[in-house]
């Protein structure tokens, strides 16, 4: 199996291409793929093939195996494979995703692409749909007892779901004793990623994040994206903010049309190929 590895803001994958359908054994294959010590080492696995809905179509898994329905920092870097590896010649790519179809919008230097803007879609705020296990209509602020402490989360979907805390300061936080309880807490019937931010300014927010399936990772495309929604539904920043991760900075943008738009680098690391001995 010959793979590349990727990454943007530091958030890295596995990226193989036409891979075709059969999932069969994938969750162990990502598993083993994804061990820092015993495999390639990544947050997961992407697979890139042709799609009869789009240009391409990505499916993104986490690295504990577990499937995922959309990758902000994962899908640039497809965007990035596909145009570097000559399967289009076009900056201007559609890619299917088990949460829809996401436009981008490649910029390349000297044929190779360097950064990549993506259309992330109109944020899910329904409760409901994102999901939660809440009556009310949107999680906005809401308080969330936890053990012996309370919190208060507001909850967006970007295609996946994301639990967001507002605190002082994302460095002194417990990140893993409270996002391991928090991400499989039956008020998430499917798990969530948690997004611990900080308001540096108006148009600045500092993020660490908790993903699903992975635990702390550089960074969160999604998480990224679903920080500036819930820091502007809570008044705390303009709909144009740079959100700074510990993988590096993504530019996140919610359009009057309801749209966030997400721009970032993408990066090639290594490639090779993959084999049982």
């Amino acid at each position: 199996m010959k793979f590349t590895k990727m990454q943007g803001a530091g958030n890295d994958y596995v990226y193989v291409y036409g891979f075709g359908k059969d999932e069969r054994g994938i969750g162990d294959l990502v598993r083993k793929v994804s061990d820092r010590h015993r495999g390639i080492g990544s947050d997961g696995m992407i697979l890139i093939d042709p799609s009869d809905k789009a240009d391409f179509r990505m499916r993104m898994f986490n690295a504990d195996g577990s499937k995922s329905a959309m990758c902000g920092n994962g899908i640039r870097c497809v965007g990035k494979y596909v145009y570097d590896k000559g399967y289009t010649t076009r900056t201007e790519i559609d890619i299917e995703t088990e949460a829809g179809i996401r436009h981008l919008t490649l910029f390349p230097v000297n044929g190779k692409v360097k950064c990549v803007k993506v259309d992330m879609g109109v944020p899910i705020l329904e409760a409901r749909n994102i999901p939660v296990d809440y009556e009310g209509e949107k999680v906005v602020d809401l308080p969330f007892p936890l053990g012996e402490r309370e919190f208060r989360i507001t909850c967006v979907s970007m295609g996946n779901p994301h639990a967001i805390l507002f605190v002082e300061d994302v460095e002194t936080i417990d990140l893993e004793g409270i996002g391991s309880r928090m991400e499989c807490h039956p008020f998430f019937p499917e798990r969530t990623n948690i997004g611990f931010v900080q308001i540096v300014s108006p148009a600045d927010l500092k993020m660490r994040v908790w993903e699903r399936g992975t635990g702390e990772t550089m960074a969160c495309g999604t998480g990224a994206c679903a920080s500036l929604v819930a820091a502007v539904l809570n008044k705390k920043v303009r709909p144009h903010a740079l959100v700074h991760l510990k993988g590096g900075d993504l530019e996140v943008e919610w359009y009057p049309d309801g749209h966030v738009y997400m721009t970032g680098e993408a990066e090639t690391v290594f490639e090779g190929e993959w084999g049982c001995i």
